[in-house]
Formats: structure tokens, C-alpha cells, sequence
């Protein structure tokens, strides 16, 4: 399969995901500040990143690469305060108690970038957490699953044991929302194998 983009990330799971629809890109990551600006929600923040990840690569290429770059960025948000990756295991553990037995939400941004244009797209979601005990978060921290995650914890893996309920797209929690990907995909001419366009 030729490459028809590049993806603006290292991370495996979202290669994983652009593979589980045809799509094998060239990785080439991108090194942006992630710290929020004063003021910014959420959805502002994860867009802005998403897009300048994909921009950041986009210039690295030159005119001479044509492909697009898909970049996403993934944010865990309770109570309107952005969860980032935990420094280390006391702050993996309180993010725990933040997220034991209530709902937070989990926005992803993806952004797609060309010499021409850039677009990008939002999904949002509702994760729902069972209570979670002290001795099963220490355990969870000990697996190394939550160290570098977002929100400290991972659907795909074994995070998924304290999600009692998932509104939104199971993808956009684990890093990349499909559904939006797609679609900017074929605004971009970029058909996904095996699905026919209407």
C-alpha cells in the first residue's frame, strides 16, 4: 500500500486505527508546546494542537511533498479541567479519584492539512467510570498502562475494566475518531479501501 498521508504522531494506537480502515500512513511526529493558553476550553485547546501539529509537519515537508498530514490531539475533561498525562503516580492516582464513579468526557480533534487548505473536525464523548478502589488504581499505576495517557488510564487496554458506560465514539477516546476521520479524508479526495462513495 502507497502512503496517501502523513500522520502527524507517533502513537501506535492511532496507526492501528488509520490501519483498521485501509489506511498506512507515513509517521512523522510533530514537536509542539501542548500547554493551554490562558482562557482556552477545551474544544478550543485540542483543536488549536490538533491543527498545529498537522501545520508543524506540514512546513517540515516542504513544497516538494504533496501528501496531506492527519494529526489529532485528545484531551480528558472534568468538571471543565483538562487531564493531561500524569507526572507520576500520585498524580495518576488523584486523577483516579476524579474520575472514580462519575462521567467525564473526552474530546478528540483531528485536522487534516495540504498545501492548500486545513479542516479539521471534533468528536466528543461521555465516559462513565465505575467506583474504583484505592488498591485497584495503585494496581492499574503498577500495570505502566497509565503513564503516558491522557486522563491517566486507556480504553483499549485495561482501563476498560472501570467503564461502565461509553457515549460517543469508542475510537475518539482511544486517540483518533474515525468517523471524523473519514470524512475529512474524502473531502480530501483520500477514499478509505473496500467503502464505496456515494
Amino acid at each position: 500500500m502507497h502512503p496517501q498521508i502523513y500522520l502527524a504522531s507517533r502513537s501506535p494506537r492511532r496507526c492501528e486505527l488509520l490501519a483498521q480502515i485501509g489506511i498506512y500512513p507515513k509517521v512523522m511526529a510533530a514537536d509542539v508546546d501542548e500547554s493551554p493558553a490562558p482562557e482556552e476550553v477545551p474544544a478550543e485547546y485540542v483543536i488549536r494542537l490538533a491543527l498545529e501539529k498537522a501545520k508543524t509537519v506540514r512546513a517540515m515537508l516542504g513544497d516538494h511533498e504533496m501528501l496531506p498530514v492527519l494529526a489529532a490531539d485528545t484531551a480528558v475533561v472534568t468538571e471543565h479541567k483538562i487531564l493531561g498525562k500524569p507526572a507520576d503516580r500520585d498524580d495518576a492516582l488523584a486523577m483516579m479519584r476524579q474520575l472514580s464513579g462519575r462521567s467525564h468526557k473526552v474530546l478528540t480533534a483531528v485536522a487534516l492539512v495540504d498545501t492548500h487548505k486545513r479542516c479539521s473536525r471534533l468528536s466528543v464523548s461521555h465516559v462513565t467510570f465505575r467506583q474504583i478502589t484505592a488498591a485497584e488504581a495503585l494496581a492499574y499505576w503498577d500495570s505502566g498502562e497509565p503513564q503516558d495517557k491522557a486522563g491517566g488510564y486507556a480504553i483499549q487496554g485495561l482501563g476498560a475494566v472501570f467503564v461502565s458506560h461509553l457515549e460517543g465514539s469508542y475510537s475518539g477516546v482511544m486517540g483518533l475518531p474515525l468517523f471524523e476521520t473519514a470524512e475529512l479524508l474524502h473531502a480530501a479526495g483520500i477514499m478509505i479501501p473496500h467503502i464505496k462513495s456515494s
